[in-house]
């Protein structure tokens, strides 16, 4: 039998083309033409601008997070020993200062009061006791020496109840209690934990029916509307960090949020273990969108020299390097290789491949290399 030799389909012809082309990617777009003719519709997707020297800023990025402003934080507990009868403040509740969080009721409260009536009690009976010593002095019945002694109990007396006065004071009381209880002359053993700031319960460490001790933290309250940025800086960048330097963050959680304030803080001494120095920015929070140990990156910059750079959208990025499209007719660009120094921002500053005056495209440069590898497919 006679064999025949088919000559393959010309689908089949450029598939494998294709798969060629496909393996050998970087030799491609080695080939390919650098420089594209751009239509009518294509144009009205470019914007095209000079190339412009720009004052570029040196930035240190850091890695930072938010944190409580400590002159801010209460740390709330009892004044007196006793047992939570009520709970009045909740997690995350907002409160002012002076608002009742708590009521215990205290055996140890009750006593102090008891002792400071019986102390008021005294004191009253020795007052009148002089006052009559007065009058019998004055009418020689008693000798001055007995006046002295009964003036000298007197004075011991106000001095016990001075002490049971500032002991109540110690317990949380106020003046304003202190009249209360002269005039009502009644116990009421049940003693508030109140609020010393405004701000959100942030922490509680308190249950009913539990027995408490003046040590014991019960509430934390922070004021939320003002906050740290905490970043570690290493020594051999911390010049770059002064005490009201203007700086930027940016917080991952919130993209849009970009924030500057000043360096309030630049710690005097290295942290051993780490070789870092700590710097703090002020974070003003009204809308207390900002919320305590999120991440954050710290920038600190300084004034730079004048040099030239192009928008970050303007970059075409191919086989690990840099591109801009030159304007070299009306309608006609140049794909041409640049360096480009840091990032900075939105902003890339050009090192070499281009000069002062000549026109890029600054927007649309993506739509325009498309246009290019596809006239190179075709």
């Amino acid at each position: 039998m006679k064999m025949t030799c088919l000559n393959p389909a010309p689908s089949l012809l450029l598939s494998q083309l294709l798969i060629l082309w496909f393996f050998n990617l970087p030799e491609a777009f080695a080939v390919m033409p650098e420089s594209i003719e751009a239509t009518p519709a294509l144009m009205r997707l470019l914007q095209i601008d000079k190339v412009k020297p720009s004052e570029v800023h040196d930035t240190l990025r850091l890695s930072a997070q938010v944190e409580l402003d400590q002159h801010g934080v209460a740390r709330i507990g009892a004044s007196v020993t006793g047992r939570v009868t009520r709970i009045d403040a909740i997690l995350g509740q907002n409160v002012k200062k002076g608002q009742c969080l708590a009521l215990l009721s205290s055996i140890e409260l009750g006593k102090a009061q008891s002792d400071y009536l019986k102390a008021r009690s005294q004191v009253n009976l020795q007052r009148l006791t002089v006052e009559r010593a007065k009058r019998l002095l004055q009418s020689g019945v008693i000798a001055t020496a007995q006046m002295q002694e009964r003036q000298s109990v007197l004075n011991e007396a106000e001095v016990d109840l001075r002490a049971a006065s500032d002991q109540l004071q110690v317990m949380g009381m106020s003046e304003a209690d202190l009249k209360r209880l002269d005039k009502e002359r009644s116990i009421h053993s049940f003693s508030p934990v109140t609020s010393s700031i405004d701000g959100v319960v942030i922490e509680r460490n308190i249950a009913i029916g539990q027995v408490v001790q003046p040590t014991d933290s019960l509430y934390t309250v922070a004021n939320l509307s003002h906050l740290w940025l905490v970043a570690e800086i290493p020594e051999q960048q911390a010049y770059w960090a002064r005490e009201g330097d203007q700086v930027q963050a940016e917080v991952p959680a919130l993209p849009d949020q970009e924030v500057s304030g000043k360096l309030i803080y630049v710690a005097d001494l290295v942290n051993p273990d780490t070789r870092t120095v700590t710097v703090r920015m002020a974070l003003e929070n009204p809308q207390q969108l900002f919320k305590p140990q999120m991440l954050a990156t710290l920038k600190i910059s300084k004034p730079g020299a004048q040099t030239l750079v192009v928008p970050g959208q303007a970059v075409v990025r191919e086989n690990d390097k840099d591109y801009v499209f030159v304007q070299t007719a009306p309608n006609r660009f140049e794909l041409r290789e640049v360096r480009l120094g840091r990032d900075e921002g939105q902003q890339r500053p050009i090192v070499d491949g281009l000069k002062a005056g000549e026109p890029i495209v600054v927007k649309g440069a993506f739509h325009l290399n498309n246009e290019r590898l596809r006239s190179t497919l075709e």
